[in-house]
């Protein structure tokens, strides 16, 4: 094994078992925190596929804005709700069940998949960052999902104040 497949494992089982416990975990803040580690462990993969632009926009947008902004309106809004009674989902096993399919599918699909061995090629010589910015920008592509994702966060955070300054 070389170097690289080393990190990328170490790194794919840190996202797995981050991501686990973000979504196992009973406190709000330590779900965002586990969510902060597994966005981190995908920066990390961005590094290994040698794209260092997507990497740094993951931490910086995604750590460093939406996580953080998540933190806050949980912090936020806490106090409101006062944890009034269980805060875990009681359907587990339909949960479990239905990640047990998806594992073995998934599994099934890989098995027969003939590019398991290959490796990721760099995109040597190409300019991703104006491509990344011809793809967002453009009204054929994804500028529509953009600017509705940047109006949800907006309207997300400004409810999250709202709640926490209405006090009745």
């Amino acid at each position: 094994m070389s170097f690289v497949q080393i990190v990328f494992l170490v790194t794919a089982l840190s996202i797995l078992i981050a991501a686990v416990r973000m979504v196992t975990t009973g406190s709000m803040v330590h779900a965002a925190l586990w969510l902060v580690a597994t966005l981190f462990g995908v920066a990390v993969l961005f590094v290994l596929l040698e794209a260092p632009f997507l990497a740094v926009v993951q931490v910086v947008i995604y750590i460093g804005a939406i996580a953080i902004m998540f933190i806050f309106a949980v912090m936020l809004t806490r106090r409101e709700m006062l944890d009034k009674g269980p805060q875990l989902n009681t359907k587990k096993g339909i949960a479990a069940a239905l990640g047990a399919v998806t594992f073995v599918g998934l599994a099934l699909m890989l098995t027969t998949w003939e590019g398991f061995d290959s490796y990721a090629r760099p995109m040597a010589n190409v300019d991703t960052v104006a491509r990344l910015g011809d793809a967002l920008l453009s009204p054929d592509a994804y500028l529509l999902p953009f600017e509705v994702a940047s109006v949800l966060l907006l309207a997300a955070l400004v409810g999250s104040v709202y709640v926490s300054i209405n006090k009745k």
